[in-house]
């Protein structure tokens, strides 16, 4: 059996969220088995318009520069809060 490309994982991590799901993109590169390949996930996402790019943000919850609108538009259709260009994160206390 070959082994997935990073680009397969990445496929695979982001093809299991569903609406209303968000991810930070070095969620999804350490998901998809490469910590630390946060901006290879962001440069593939920007190649890859089929997959659900909306439904990943920067570690401060910051959407896609230049495309802020669509995004934040996407993500609220789905339930999501937004505002001032980031998402609303829900923290969990411990």
């Amino acid at each position: 059996m070959e082994p997935r490309s990073f680009e397969d994982e990445v496929r695979r991590v982001l093809e299991r969220l569903v609406p209303g799901m968000v991810m930070t993109y070095g969620e999804v590169a350490l998901e998809a088995g490469r910590p630390g390949a946060a901006r290879a996930v962001g440069n593939f996402l920007a190649r890859c318009d089929e997959l659900p790019w909306w439904r990943v943000v920067t570690a401060t919850g910051r959407l896609v520069p230049g495309n802020e609108r669509e995004h934040a538009s996407r993500l609220r259709a789905e339930g999501v809060r937004v505002a001032n260009g980031r998402v609303v994160m829900n923290l969990r206390l411990r």
